[in-house]
């Protein structure tokens, strides 16, 4: 059976606590992302990839490819 990758992350503002699911892409990484309730510029944290590691509920999609390859 194939490892479905998730393309969904709900992204939650460490300010504000806003949580907005946010479509990842799968060809770059986000390293900054705004957002739409308290106009915070999230930025990724050390260690991670993106803004979808540090502050999504999955990671990003080449991170799961990883994980899946291991």
């Amino acid at each position: 059976m194939a490892d479905v990758l998730l393309h969904q992350s709900v992204l939650t503002c460490p300010q504000c606590q806003n949580a907005v699911e946010e479509t990842m892409p799968t060809d770059a990484c986000l390293q900054v992302y705004e957002c739409p309730q308290c106009k915070a510029l999230l930025r990724r944290k050390d260690g991670d990839c993106c803004v979808f590691c540090s502050y999504g509920s999955v990671k990003c999609p080449p991170v799961q490819m990883q994980r899946h390859s291991a």
